[in-house]
């Protein structure tokens, strides 16, 4: 089977992992370069942010990622020589409103890599001495919780793909158009004019799916919000753990870099930094770890998250198409659920049994639902 992948980003480039694993050929298009929207933009972290926050959908698919990851990574660091260097720092959250909220979730759900304990003060320097004590006197620690080195993934992936005698690429190749015959897609339309076949056809676009609105018959709630974060460099193995305290964090890499984040704005389609959360970044992560500005701040970057109301992706058949599949509206968890997300989109489109996860909640049937989600 000949399956057409329109969005090179790690949802789009996860679900050519699965179908290739399971003997199809694929063609995967970008109209920019493979992985440069959201995907390298992100931190990295193997979690949602706050779980207890987020519908179980979200969590379902998410809590997947480290086990899939760390699989993929034994499977693809013999071939590409890349090593997504998965990070096991654990999680300090310092937001007192959650502590119950986030030690109740922990106890219900009982997910090992969900686990959960109340530091006092001193356990907290013992786990991070970095944190400023003065400030926090306790924290809720996710010990399991790990990070990805998140470019280093899609390098490995991409080059991974690049290599395999069953893919075609075409970046820089913007698809704008879906040919339909009597309810199936019989090829695809890009910008230049070209057009391309396939057997089956998958929009992964993030936060350009919201344009196949028209096409598709149906109003995708999906928008761009741009994401800004900054990166210092420290001494390798500076920052023992990833913290977080009212929707910012410090993620600790490996050889000492610390990605610092994180922004929502609604500017369209604008990936540029700005000064304003450049300061609003750096005030609240150097309330967390003051000596963080003892080293230089290398860089500054914004990435566009595709949005949808109620964070919950599309993955299934589109309504009304025999032969189209949709894989997108990931939000801000896009790089966490994507393994879980490629697999259950490739045991639908092979007509298996899903195994991963209850494909239900995921369905694009929901899109025909105007009381649940409006544009």
């Amino acid at each position: 089977m000949h399956i057409a992948i329109i969005g090179a980003g790690i949802t789009g480039l996860m679900s050519a992992l699965e179908l290739l694993e399971q003997g199809c050929s694929v063609t995967i298009f970008d109209q920019q370069v493979a992985g440069q929207a959201a995907s390298w933009a992100g931190g990295g972290i193997l979690s949602p942010m706050y779980p207890w926050r987020y519908p179980a959908a979200v969590n379902t698919l998410a809590r997947h990622a480290k086990p899939l990851y760390q699989d993929w990574n034994q499977k693809l660091q013999p071939v590409t020589g890349i090593d997504f260097q998965i990070h096991e720092t654990g999680m300090l959250i310092f937001d007192e409103d959650d502590f119950e909220l986030g030690l109740r979730y922990a106890e219900k759900y009982q997910d090992p890599q969900q686990q959960a304990e109340l530091l006092d003060q001193t356990q907290l320097q013992q786990i991070n001495p970095r944190i400023d004590q003065r400030k926090f006197k306790q924290a809720i620690y996710f010990p399991e919780l790990a990070n990805i080195r998140n470019p280093r993934l899609l390098q490995s992936v991409i080059s991974y793909l690049k290599q395999h005698p069953h893919v075609t690429w075409q970046e820089h190749c913007k698809i704008t158009q879906l040919n339909i015959q009597q309810g199936w897609v019989t090829s695809v339309s890009s910008e230049s004019g070209q057009h391309f076949q396939a057997d089956q056809f998958v929009i992964a676009t993030g936060a350009w799916s919201a344009g196949w609105s028209e096409q598709l018959g149906c109003e995708i709630p999906v928008q761009p919000v741009q994401g800004q974060m900054l990166l210092f460099k420290t001494p390798e193995n500076w920052l023992p753990s990833m913290c977080m305290n009212k929707v910012m964090y410090l993620i600790p890499r490996r050889d000492g870099h610390v990605v610092c984040g994180s922004s929502m704005r609604q500017v369209g389609f604008d990936t540029s930094p700005s000064a304003e959360i450049r300061q609003d970044i750096l005030q609240a992560c150097l309330e967390m770890v003051p000596e963080l500005a003892d080293f230089p701040l290398v860089k500054q970057w914004a990435g566009l998250r595709p949005s949808s109301p109620d964070g919950i992706p599309y993955i299934g058949k589109i309504p009304e198409l025999q032969n189209a599949w949709a894989n997108f509206g990931h939000f801000r968890n896009g790089l966490c659920m994507a393994p879980a997300s490629g697999k259950l989109l490739a045991q639908l489109m092979l007509a298996q049994t899903p195994t991963i996860v209850d494909p239900q909640p995921y369905a694009p049937a929901h899109l025909l639902e105007p009381g649940r989600l409006v544009l």
